[in-house]
């Protein structure tokens, strides 16, 4: 009954998504039109280039994590519904993506705990692969941007603390499948009999932190593309942006305020660089970045619903639960290809 419905309703998700997205982008219009922009078309193709890289480690990652919770899907079928669902997360509610991959996930036989817990256990890891960066980041340059005259006594401490979450979970891995399990069993679904080892969990925050590498450097790539402040070379400048970049995504992610943290991520690029380039100049490249972002995701969004058409990847037999845990000498090398 869900299926039908939902096959129903997608148009419609489509639509009020765009709605929304339009909404967004209306009202920081007046900021975009009133900076001096300069393309510089070299830099523009190499971020979208880093851009697309990042969106297939990202789906790589869930792929991983899906077969960790004993979910089969061709990496194709994973790529093309990620992008079908990436627009409905710009509706307001928080639920909609998820619930738009559990209901394409339903149709190659994966169970929609899986697909719940597998959704979880990636947003768990690529926050996780944040921290490292964040810690490197101000252990290093010392850049609190304009907290900085607030935090330097404490800043050491705080450091500290932000190593406590990653260390916990890689050196105790199946507590995360623990605190996913409970998580769902508060929903009313039932557990997930999953293994995650030390070593799979490393393997995984490594290519997390490749992908926010990624995502920084399109950022950065971007924002050269836009005309660079003589204030910092290109290094320096370079440097800043790719770490600031998941920093910034993970705050506005937590707020749980707006779709997609919008504001708050805009807010926080602000509150990290402005100290070291111009206010005016930050909020331009963290617009960009956002309205960037959203044509690339509708870009291939649209590119998937006319590969959908013309070449429909439908289930050849549908994937009964295994019933054993995956090692994850099994989740790397055991990959199903399109």
């Amino acid at each position: 009954m869900w299926q039908r419905w939902f096959d129903r309703l997608q148009p419609i998700f489509l639509v009020l998504a765009l709605l929304f997205v339009g909404l967004l982008l209306r009202s920081q219009w007046p900021a975009l039109r009133a900076y001096p922009w300069h393309f510089h078309s070299g830099w523009l193709a190499l971020s979208a280039l880093l851009m697309v890289a990042a969106w297939l480690l990202e789906v790589r990652i869930w792929h991983l994590l899906l077969r960790v919770v004993d979910g089969v899907v061709p990496y194709g079928a994973a790529l093309r519904m990620w992008f079908l669902a990436a627009l409905i997360r710009y509706i307001p509610g928080n639920v909609w993506q998820p619930l738009s991959l559990t209901l394409y996930c339903q149709r190659w036989g994966v169970r929609p705990e899986a697909t719940i817990a597998s959704i979880a256990l990636y947003q768990a890891v690529v926050l996780l692969a944040v921290l490292p960066i964040a810690l490197i980041y101000f252990g290093f340059t010392g850049n609190w941007g304009l907290l900085s005259g607030m935090l330097t006594n404490i800043a050491p401490w705080l450091l500290a603390i932000g190593t406590i979450p990653v260390l916990t979970f890689v050196f105790r891995p199946q507590w995360l499948i623990a605190l996913m399990n409970w998580a769902l069993q508060r929903i009313g679904r039932p557990a997930i009999a999953a293994r995650l080892s030390t070593t799979h969990l490393l393997l995984l925050l490594s290519l997390g932190m490749i992908d926010w590498f990624f995502w920084g450097a399109s950022f950065a790539t971007l924002a050269l593309a836009l005309g660079r402040p003589e204030t910092l070379g290109i290094g320096a400048f370079s440097l800043h942006l790719i770490a600031v970049y998941p920093i910034a995504y993970a705050i506005g992610f937590l707020s749980l305020i707006t779709p997609s943290g919008f504001g708050v991520r805009e807010g926080t690029f602000y509150l990290l660089l402005t100290p070291l380039l111009a206010g005016g100049y930050v909020t331009a490249v963290a617009l960009a970045m956002r309205l960037w972002n959203i044509l690339g995701e509708v870009l291939m969004a649209l590119l998937t619903v006319a590969a959908e058409r013309l070449w429909p990847i439908a289930p050849t037999r549908l994937h009964p639960p295994r019933h054993t845990i995956t090692t994850p000498v099994d989740v790397v090398s055991a990959d199903t290809v399109s």
